[in-house]
C-alpha cells in the first residue's frame, strides 16, 4: 500500500471512523532533468535573496503575504497552525447528494480512504453501505495544508473515495467562451448523434498512453547506443472534406469500419447528400408522376369521343 498522506478520521454524525488517507492515482509521466548539454552536469535551482543577492538556506526561509506592493506580512507555520479550524484532523460530512447533481468541473484529485485500525472496520463498512443503499455521494468538509477544502465522497469497489472538490467561488463562469447562435440543420444534428452511437464503449481500461511508450523505446534505444525508432508513418485520407456534413458522414464510416460493422454502399462511395429545407426528396415526388398519368388518360378518352363523334 502507498504511504498515507493525512490521518485523522471521518466525522458521520456523531460516529467517528479512523481513516489513512492514500493517493488513489499515480503519476506516470516521464520526467527530466535541466542539465549541463556540455557535460550533462544537473543544473540546479537556486533559491536567491532578491535584496541582497544571496542564496538563503532552507533555513531561512518563511511565508510571507504581499499585503500592498511595498508591504510584506510574514506568517509563520506556528501561527497558522493555532487558526481554529474545526475539520483540522476530521473529514466531516455535512450533506448527503445525488451524484448527478455534482458539476464534475469542481472535482479535483482523487484518494482512498483505508481504516486506521480494526476498530475502523464496523463504521467503515456502515457509512460504506449507507452510500450504496441510499444511492448517493457524500459531501464533506476536511483540512489540508494550511487550508480547509471541500471534497466528495463515493464507493468505488468497496472502498470508500475522497475527491477533492473547489468551492463553488472557485470555478469561473462560461459565458463568455460559449459561441454565439449558428444556423444548424436537423439532418446535420442527425449525423452527429449518429456518430456519438457508433464511437460508444461500455469500457475505456483498454487506453494506453501513446506519446509514453514512444518516449520510454526512445530513452531506452539511447541508453543502450542505438538508433532511436524512425517515426510510424501517419496515415491520411486522400481528399479534403469541403463541409460539415461530409466530415459527419466520413467519421461514422471510419468509426464503422473500425469497429468490424457494415458499412452502407452510399458510405462506401463517400456519397454526402445535401439536405437543404424547401427541396423535394425522391419519395416526395411520386404524386407528380400520377398527375401526369391522370392527364394521360383524359387526352386518350378525348381522342376517343372525337373519333365516335
Amino acid at each position: 500500500m502507498p504511504r498515507p498522506v493525512w490521518t485523522g478520521a471521518i466525522s458521520f454524525g456523531l460516529v467517528t471512523i479512523p481513516v489513512k488517507v492514500v493517493s488513489a492515482t499515480e503519476d506516470r509521466s516521464v520526467r527530466f532533468h535541466q542539465v549541463h548539454l556540455e557535460d550533462m552536469g544537473r543544473v540546479r535551482t537556486r533559491k536567491v535573496c532578491e535584496i541582497d543577492g544571496e542564496t538563503v538556506p532552507q533555513d531561512e526561509i518563511g511565508k510571507g503575504y504581499e499585503f500592498t506592493r511595498d508591504e510584506m506580512v510574514p506568517v509563520t507555520d506556528e501561527e497558522l497552525a493555532e487558526i481554529p479550524l474545526p475539520t483540522a484532523k476530521a473529514i466531516e460530512i455535512v450533506a448527503f447528494v445525488d451524484a448527478d447533481s455534482i458539476d464534475p468541473v469542481r472535482i479535483g484529485d482523487s484518494y482512498y480512504l483505508a481504516v486506521d485500525g480494526q476498530v475502523a472496520a464496523k463504521p467503515y463498512t456502515l457509512l460504506r453501505k449507507a452510500l450504496e443503499r441510499a444511492d448517493k455521494v457524500a459531501v464533506a468538509k476536511f483540512a489540508w495544508h494550511g487550508r480547509e477544502r471541500l471534497g466528495l465522497l463515493r464507493v468505488r469497489e468497496g472502498a470508500i473515495v475522497l475527491h477533492g472538490m473547489r468551492w463553488p467561488d472557485e470555478i469561473r463562469s462560461p459565458a463568455s467562451l460559449a459561441p454565439k447562435s449558428v444556423d444548424l440543420e436537423e439532418a446535420e444534428v442527425d449525423q452527429a448523434v449518429q456518430l456519438a452511437e457508433t464511437m460508444a464503449q461500455d469500457d475505456v481500461a483498454g487506453f494506453r498512453d501513446e506519446y509514453r511508450d514512444a518516449l520510454e523505446e526512445l530513452i531506452e534505444a539511447k541508453a543502450e547506443g542505438k538508433r532511436p525508432p524512425a517515426p510510424a508513418a501517419e496515415e491520411r485520407q486522400p481528399g479534403k472534406v469541403v463541409d460539415l456534413m461530409a466530415a459527419l458522414n466520413a467519421s461514422v464510416k471510419a468509426a464503422r469500419e473500425a469497429r468490424g460493422e457494415p458499412v452502407d454502399q452510399a458510405a462506401k462511395e463517400g456519397a454526402v447528400h445535401e439536405m437543404r429545407p424547401g427541396k423535394k426528396t425522391g419519395p416526395k415526388a411520386a404524386p407528380a408522376r400520377k398527375t401526369a398519368a391522370k392527364k394521360t388518360t383524359a387526352q386518350k378518352t378525348a381522342a376517343k369521343k372525337r373519333s365516335a363523334s
